[in-house]
């Protein structure tokens, strides 16, 4: 495995690559290349497996710290990182904003990725009550800028429609901490407000895979994620697993992920 930094005109993004063979992009937003690491290692058995920190979290820094991170930016940033390491055409797994950042990198950058495969993208746009989803996250934002992160997520939980707590673990770090407050002030807006352009995605030259966990019955990404399949007339493939199965489960994710990618 190699790391490294791509500079963009408004920010220098980190990148790990790992493996040898077909390029295959693991991207999540928040979520950076650590939680992508145990499933990437498995992966690069037999792919060059491309992990970023999305703009503004982890090691990959912006210029101006309190610029926003849209959709649209980060699929700029992933054409930039998939031409820059030249293995491409791709084939992009994202996970929850990193899903809405691979739908619209098939927008933004035909044919950059043969196919991108969208795990339970928060497109509460497509939606027949987005408004009031739209609603529900500005006050989760606004929680925590009142100062009450715990009630930001307590409201987040509850918005998901996802009831048991956060694993134990120790307190966060500095850069969690930081990442956190990224997402909230920076990231989570524009992300949940992404409309997917459906007719471009149907007629564009990249397959589009909507996924979805097992576990993630009832829950709000469960609404989202037959929405978008329907609108694209086609139905979620199953994974195992909820909305983090890559973390919890990396030998049962990159089994299926190679399954899915083979169809």
């Amino acid at each position: 495995m190699r790391h490294d930094t791509l500079r963009v005109p408004d920010a220098a993004l980190h990148y790990e690559l790992r493996g040898s063979g077909p390029l295959l992009v693991l991207v999540g937003a928040p979520m950076g290349t650590r939680f992508f690491a145990a499933a990437a290692d498995l992966l690069a058995a037999d792919h060059t497996v491309l992990t970023t920190d999305p703009r503004g979290i982890g090691a990959s820094v912006l210029d101006v710290p309190e610029s926003g991170s849209t959709p649209q930016a980060r699929a700029d940033d992933l054409a930039r990182l998939i031409a820059h390491v030249d293995a491409g055409p791709a084939a992009v797994f994202g996970s929850s904003g990193g899903a809405v950042t691979g739908l619209a990198l098939a927008e933004r950058h035909p044919g950059v990725a043969h196919t991108v495969i969208a795990h339970e993208p928060p497109v509460t746009e497509v939606l027949e009550d987005r408004e009031e989803r739209r609603a529900a996250i500005e006050d989760i934002i606004a929680t925590y800028e009142s100062g009450d992160p715990a009630g930001a997520w307590k409201k987040f939980m509850v918005n998901a429609n996802i009831h048991e707590g956060p694993p134990a673990g120790p307190p966060p770090d500095a850069q969690q901490i930081a990442d956190e407050r990224f997402w909230f002030r920076h990231e989570m807006r524009g992300t949940t407000v992404f409309r997917p352009d459906i007719a471009a995605l149907r007629s564009g030259p990249t397959r589009v895979v909507v996924a979805l966990g097992e576990d993630s019955a009832g829950q709000l990404l469960d609404r989202t994620s037959h929405a978008l399949a329907a609108l694209l007339g086609t139905a979620p493939v199953p994974f195992p697993g909820g909305h983090i199965a890559f973390v919890m489960d990396p030998p049962g994710f990159a089994a299926r992920l190679r399954e899915v990618l083979a169809l």
